[in-house]
């Protein structure tokens, strides 16, 4: 194997360790303030009007009742869509949805790839011509997903470096990572739609490089732009989980657990142990109306006024 080769297993290594890390660390957060925002869509029968299961006599007695089609239906549109950036900033959506879209197909592009790594090593031809219907489908998905995604985050990406140069209120907050980031993008999106372009038009050269990398056999010698483009892809995959593009882990919590977080905290509930938990924990910081040294406990029911000395200190 070459040294392509074992980076490119290193950067895949790092990429899932890192999002498994980031994923746990933010899972053992203490409790987020809960929003309470509605309509909360997996409140079955009332998240399309905002009402909740408080309106209800005696909730609490009751067992909540969720709609699980109604919650993935409505992150399906958030994900896909990004329809919160398209209702409040309509500019930055015409580029934000095509690069986000774009690398959403790039990721169904590697899995089409593996898949038909692996549907190649049973013995099933993958191409226009093939016997199999599958095999027949995955060819043109993946020619599909990888030009589509390419093309789509190209444009993206161009948009939004643009709009950062260009637009004001976003260039104020821009800072030289955030161009970076989308130049690394932007050259691994134009790298693979050339190779996709001159030298692997079905994708079978990518494909047959897949194969090698799940079966640990050399990938041999690769035409030019392929090398280019793996090792902007490794170098990509081991950047990642030390960025802020590694948002959409975020994202998961900030719905499920901040947003939409809608569970009761009922008397011997995990809930309400770990409340308990965290009324005891001691504060690190103070101010005016804080006292330093205090439970969290304390600051919350400390109704005492302010003295004129301790807005001074």
């Amino acid at each position: 194997m070459g040294a392509l080769q074992y980076f490119i297993y290193l950067s895949v290594a790092v990429l899932l360790l890192g999002l498994l890390f980031k994923a746990m660390k933010i899972a053992r957060m203490p409790i987020h303030l809960r929003w309470d925002l509605y309509p909360i869509p997996h409140e079955k029968g009332k998240g399309h009007y905002g009402g909740s299961y408080f309106e209800e006599l005696d909730w609490w007695t009751k067992p909540l009742k969720v709609s699980l089609v109604s919650e993935v239906k409505e992150m399906s549109k958030e994900i896909l869509l990004i329809q919160s950036l398209f209702h409040h900033n309509r500019f930055l959506w015409f580029s934000s949805f095509p690069f986000h879209f774009g690398l959403y197909l790039l990721v169904g592009y590697l899995f089409f790839l593996l898949l038909g790594a692996i549907l190649n090593l049973s013995g099933i031809v993958i191409g226009a011509t093939s016997e199999s219907a599958i095999g027949v489908t995955t060819h043109y998905l993946t020619v599909i997903t990888g030009a589509g995604g390419a093309i789509l985050g190209a444009i993206g990406a161009v948009g939004l470096i643009l709009s950062r140069i260009f637009k004001g209120e976003l260039r104020r907050f821009s800072v030289k990572a955030d161009f970076f980031n989308l130049a690394l993008l932007l050259a691994l999106f134009v790298a693979l739609l050339i190779s996709l372009v001159t030298v692997d038009k079905d994708g079978a050269l990518h494909r047959s490089l897949a194969g090698n990398l799940i079966t640990f056999k050399p990938m041999g010698e690769m035409p030019s732009p392929i090398p280019l483009e793996l090792f902007l892809a490794g170098f990509f995959f081991l950047y990642l989980p030390f960025t802020h593009m590694t948002h959409f882990v975020g994202k998961y919590f900030t719905y499920h657990k901040v947003r939409w977080e809608d569970h009761p905290n009922l008397r011997g509930s995990k809930i309400e142990k770990a409340v308990t938990e965290y009324l005891g924990y001691k504060l690190s910081w103070s101010a005016a109306h804080i006292k330093p040294g205090s439970t969290w406990a304390e600051a919350a029911t400390d109704t005492s006024p302010v003295t004129g000395e301790e807005k001074k200190k």
